[in-house]
């Protein structure tokens, strides 16, 4: 298969023989910005102030049989986010976000745990953000 997507050289999503790390439960949120202006008698007045805020909302199952080290790429993912990388958001060939996004929230829900606390499974939820 291949290559289905990156978050910059941090998070490269793609399926092949010896990785498989793929994205589910991706929804976007878009949030155009409009304002309320109270009238006497009348319904509120409406005014477009323009684009809002838009995010991005995923989950990533890592396993150790499919060709990751689920520590190694959470300390990774995390180490983006808490450095406050900026990059863009690829899905398909196409931006997410017409310019640059950050991860600003992860959370993890770690799965199988062997012998010495090796983790072989995990899940992650990550939220980026557009940055303007």
């Amino acid at each position: 298969m291949g290559k289905i997507g990156s978050f910059g050289k941090t998070i490269i999503f793609e399926v092949t023989s010896k990785k498989i790390l793929t994205p589910t439960n991706v929804k976007k949120e878009v949030e155009p910005r409009w304002e309320s202006f109270d009238r006497i008698l009348q319904k509120p007045k409406k005014q477009f102030l323009g684009p809002g805020d838009s995010s991005l909302s995923m989950d990533i199952r890592i396993s150790g049989m499919h060709g990751q080290k689920p520590r190694k790429t959470i300390e990774k993912i995390e180490n983006a986010a808490e450095k406050g990388k900026i990059d863009t958001l690829v899905i398909g060939g196409k931006k997410v976000f017409s310019g640059k996004c950050y991860i600003s929230k992860i959370s993890e829900e770690w799965g199988c745990i062997y012998n010495k606390g090796e983790l072989m499974t995990a899940t992650i939820s990550l939220t980026f953000s557009e940055y303007a």
